[in-house]
């Protein structure tokens, strides 16, 4: 083969090990020019929300370091993503592209249209696998359908050959000319007003802490995480989220490290979850915005703008469900259980559509995926594959005193109400007014008052649902 320069385009897999992009360039002999390129439009309305772009900024950053160590300059550009592939290859005489799949409907289109263009103008252009386990056409029903429900999905992933060990870091060799590229600040990806400090004390974005991570979540926590996962009092969750949506990490090395670990599995069903959803985004592009299951477009909605600030910023008087909320603010990141109870008031405790809440989260995750946003959200409305039963409404009362009975939680986000008793720390409402003014609270002043009663928002949000079963609403 008589190419000597390949473009490595870098997308989210911001990575060294387990990149089949960098392998095959490493593999052909070829001299890399590892290229980032910003070009936020062509996502749609899927461009990376706030609190990623800060996460992205930052890795970029660790991937860069990495990449000068060895001898590497990572290109960052901005602009079309064809036209600064064809105009950066023929800067660095390049006549290859490799770049690992992402699976967004978007992506997808664009990345065709990349690919066929770059192969009419005589650039090869290979495209790889690198952030799922399997590709979401490789698991079908018998039927060749897509799977809609979770568990045989599950149990046809496991029923596959042994999955494939991760790939080496390859020894790459630098190109003689690179070309010129951005600073990482030209991306402008930070906010212009310093609201991401909590992301940056809670977090470090990067491969090597990535596998950090890993080691320490795989040493200890994996143990007990049946039980541990659910309690947002205790660290008993991995927190790769993060690092495997940017592909700091990859689903391949989770997989390796785990698997022989029989408690593992546990975790590693969580790893299939996230397969499944982009099995179901790959197959069902639609989803994003619209239900998949039709029935739920003519569901009776509620729009009240005073509720759902109250709930985006911790104030629904419900304190669960708040110190959710103040956790995804101050850190970009909230707990999985919790995420499940504020959803769940959200949609039915105040008959928000899902939709707001999905748009909140892709802005203040640093977790923002759209496969799992979708999955999750859908699955907690009762609208989508494999959700849960509408009728399973979550009671943010015992649910805090479920998961965390002590209320570590809850005094940790909501620190005023840090005086109360654990009788009451769940439902201060309730608490007599000694109680309170001994703690130092005043219900409206301090604290605010529930702005739904949870069992009358029950009642309603069962009758809603009636309505569309028995078809009494039209479709909006």
């Amino acid at each position: 083969m008589d190419k000597k320069t390949a473009l490595v385009w870098y997308r989210r897999d911001l990575r060294m090990a387990d990149n089949p992009a960098l392998v095959e360039a490493a593999r052909l002999g070829l001299a890399v020019v590892p290229v980032f390129i910003w070009a936020p439009e062509e996502e749609g309305d899927w461009a990376p929300g706030g609190a990623a772009r800060v996460w992205l900024h930052e890795s970029l950053k660790s991937l860069q370091m990495t990449l000068k160590e060895r001898g590497l300059t990572l290109l960052i550009k901005k602009g079309p993503s064809l036209e600064t592939l064809l105009r950066t290859a023929k800067e660095c005489g390049a006549e290859a592209v490799f770049w690992n799949r992402c699976y967004e409907p978007a992506l997808i289109e664009r990345d065709k249209a990349v690919k066929a263009e770059l192969q009419a103008k005589k650039i090869e252009a290979k495209s790889f696998s690198a952030s799922l386990l399997f590709e979401p056409w490789e698991i079908k029903t018998q039927q060749g359908t897509p799977y809609k429900v979770f568990t045989p999905f599950w149990n046809q992933l496991l029923a596959k050959p042994e999955i494939s060990k991760p790939l080496e870091e390859p020894k790459l060799k630098p190109a003689a000319s690179a070309g010129n590229g951005l600073k990482i600040e030209a991306l402008e990806l930070l906010p212009s007003i310093p609201w991401d400090k909590g992301i940056r004390k809670a977090w470090t974005p990067g491969e090597s802490r990535a596998l950090q991570a890993l080691e320490k979540f795989s040493s200890g926590p994996v143990n007990a995480y049946e039980t541990g996962r659910d309690r947002p009092d205790e660290t008993g969750t991995s927190r790769l989220s993060p690092h495997l949506h940017f592909g700091e990490i990859s689903p391949r090395q989770i997989w390796h490290a785990l698997r022989k670990n029989k408690k593992g599995l546990v975790y590693l069903r969580q790893i299939a979850w996230r397969e499944f959803a982009y099995h179901l985004l790959y197959h069902f592009p639609h989803t994003p915005r619209d239900c998949m299951r039709p029935e739920f477009r003519a569901f009776p909605w509620e729009r009240n703008a005073r509720l759902l600030k109250a709930w985006q910023k911790g104030g629904t008087g419900y304190p669960i469900v708040d110190a959710g909320m103040r956790e995804l603010w101050a850190t970009g990141w909230m707990h999985n259980r919790v995420r499940m109870i504020a959803a769940s008031f959200l949609v039915k405790d105040l008959l928000v559509r899902w939709q707001e809440g999905a748009a909140w989260f892709w802005d203040t995750l640093v977790d923002a995926d759209l496969a799992n946003n979708t999955l999750g959200w859908q699955w907690v409305g009762g609208c989508g594959a494999d959700a849960a039963p509408y009728f399973r409404i979550f009671n943010p009362v015992s649910q805090g005193k479920k998961f965390d009975p002590q209320g570590v939680y809850v005094r940790r986000w909501v620190p005023e109400l840090a005086g109360l008793d654990d009788k009451w720390i769940h439902e201060p409402w309730k608490a007599p007014a000694e109680v309170l003014e001994k703690a130092g609270v005043k219900l409206g002043r301090d604290y605010p008052e529930p702005g739904v009663d949870h069992e009358a928002a029950r009642r309603r949000a069962l009758m809603a649902y009636e309505k569309i079963k028995s078809g009494k609403n039209q479709t909006r």
